[in-house]
């Protein structure tokens, strides 16, 4: 029993030290700097100067990310793996682990990955995902909206330009990329809709709608999706906070209720 006590006691310490400001700010710390080495570590004129020392620091920083895990592990047990963020976190730092040989060179390159950690870490960053994930599903309409739209406008400018322009429209396929580069107006004007003009001088009457539909219309409806999604995630956290006020206060309230009725108890007797 005294051991079990011990060890309830040291999982609290743990779980309060890493869930404190100060480890967290570390953290942040050790993550910024590790995203710089392993950007430094491109660079083959610095490997050259520092190679040695940038690898120890990645290998530091990487030690640190392991035991910070480690700890929460031990403080939270399998309660760890409840919370998504954490999940994240392990998965991260578990890649980082992995070996990285001449033929894994993938894996090497997949060590920036810690630097998005930093979402998990900074709250602000954690509602801008919340709120994305959330909008998925109204976004998911908005893109069969949009995939539909390609689809008649890419097989209507097969239909319309292929035989002159067999680059840009020869194919549905070849259409729909050149609809994209239209719609993200990458040289959309001197690169594709002019010299399809010279041939066809009313092809303005196609693409300009198209732009107007696509890059105006439906990119704005995505955005909206997303800002309302944020400001859901916003009041929801609002509520949450004043409900934790709330809560707080009525368990002040009651400790100062028992606290009186003690008092009137011993008072009596």
């Amino acid at each position: 029993m005294a051991d079990a006590s011990l060890i309830e006691t040291a999982r609290d310490r743990v779980s309060r030290f890493t869930e404190s400001n100060g480890f967290q700010n570390f953290i942040l710390i050790v993550i910024g700097a590790n995203a710089a080495v392993l950007g430094l570590e491109t660079s083959k004129g610095v490997m050259d100067a520092y190679g040695a020392w940038l690898i120890a620091l990645d290998q530091i920083a990487l030690a640190i990310f392991v035991a910070e895990i480690g700890a929460k592990l031990f403080a939270q047990r399998l309660r760890f793996f409840l919370d998504p963020w954490n999940v994240f976190d392990f998965i991260i730092v578990s890649i980082a682990l992995l070996p990285t040989g001449d033929g894994l060179a993938v894996l090497r390159a997949l060590r920036v990955l810690r630097a998005f950690r930093l979402i998990s870490m900074v709250p602000k960053m954690r509602v801008v995902v919340q709120a994305f994930l959330k909008a998925i599903p109204g976004m998911s309409s908005i893109m069969l909206l949009m995939i539909l739209v390609f689809y008649v406008f890419g097989v209507m400018a097969t239909n319309f330009f292929g035989p002159e322009f067999p680059g840009w429209f020869g194919d549905v396929g070849a259409s729909l990329y050149s609809l994209f580069q239209i719609m993200t107006l990458e040289s959309w004007s001197m690169g594709i809709v002019r010299p399809v003009m010279e041939t066809h001088p009313y092809a303005w009457a196609f693409f300009i709608p198209f732009i107007l539909v696509t890059t105006f219309a439906v990119l704005n409806l995505f955005i909206a999706v997303v800002v309302n999604s944020m400001q859901e995630v916003h009041e929801a956290e609002e509520h949450g906070h004043e409900a934790h006020i709330e809560i707080m206060t009525e368990l002040k309230a009651l400790r100062e209720e028992l606290a009186a009725l003690r008092r009137e108890r011993s008072g009596g007797d």
